[in-house]
């Protein structure tokens, strides 16, 4: 058994997911790990470049179309033979000591389940990386509280910090949460799958835990671009929004985010 298979999801991102590879290889600090990189029908000729990684530890799974980020991640999981998982976006790219201080602390932290790293921008900023769980009274508090939940914990927590949930562009789940809790939730295409595996892990008993000190750079939002882009996608967040909070508090945030923003916009014209 390994010590860490990384899952990695693939959807026209070339270069990234071979710089994310490389990362991981280069990165393992003396740990057993291995790579599974589930392809999500990529059309930018992605599978083949990765097959000529030439590494023994590399595993690829060819999807003939897109099947979201949940359903591909499941599938690299199932093909993991790691103690411990990490979901890794294809547009992140591990920092030294990254996977040894993840993996670390899943061994010490015997109640964890989710670890989230730090993520940071190209530029070496702070990106959100946890958060509150999305409320009514939240999205009240950003637009009109002055408060940001996103932020709570960002960037000025230094030590590791217990928090409601990370963000899954690179987060290690721990061998105990993956035979408790299961496997991701193939209703979310895209997105919320990390709210609800955090929520379903808190209800367990297990913990989920941000730790700044493990830090990977992630293009923000490179694996997700195509299907944003394309016409009508961005509806599937619609769905997973509804499957997540259920259909009146998906709608009572959403007015309240339409208000909040109304409101943005009529006080930041000038007077």
């Amino acid at each position: 058994m390994a010590d860490l298979t990384v899952v990695i999801v693939s959807f026209n991102t070339k270069a990234l997911t071979l710089e994310a590879i490389d990362s991981v290889f280069k990165n393992d600090s003396g740990l057993n790990v291995d790579v599974v990189v589930v392809d999500n029908g990529s059309s930018d000729r992605s599978p083949e470049e990765v097959e000529k990684v030439p590494n023994a530890k590399l595993k690829l799974i060819k999807n003939d179309q897109n099947l979201g980020f949940a359903k591909a991640a499941n599938q690299g999981i199932r093909a993991s033979s790691g103690k411990h998982i990490l979901l890794l976006n294809s547009d992140c790219k591990l920092k030294r000591g990254c996977l040894k201080k993840l993996f670390d602390f899943a061994e010490t932290k015997k109640d964890a389940g989710v670890i989230g790293a730090r993520l940071l921008d190209t530029n070496g900023k702070v990106q959100p990386s946890c958060y509150f769980f999305p409320t009514v009274f939240g999205a009240v508090k950003r637009y009109f509280g002055g408060g940001n939940e996103v932020d709570k914990y960002l960037p000025k927590a230094n030590g590791p910090s217990v928090v409601d949930a990370v963000v899954f562009a690179a987060a290690l789940i721990t061998r105990q949460a993956l035979e408790r809790v299961g496997l991701l939730d193939e209703r979310y295409f895209m997105y919320f799958e990390d709210l609800d595996y955090a929520r379903r892990a808190k209800s367990l008993g297990l913990k989920v835990y941000y730790l700044p000190q493990a830090q990977a750079v992630h293009h923000h939002g490179a694996s997700g671009r195509d299907i944003a882009d394309a016409a009508n996608q961005w509806r599937r967040l619609i769905p997973s929004s509804k499957t997540y909070h259920g259909a009146l508090t998906h709608y009572l945030i959403v007015w309240v985010m339409w208000l909040g923003q109304k409101w943005e916009l009529f006080s930041k014209k000038p007077k």
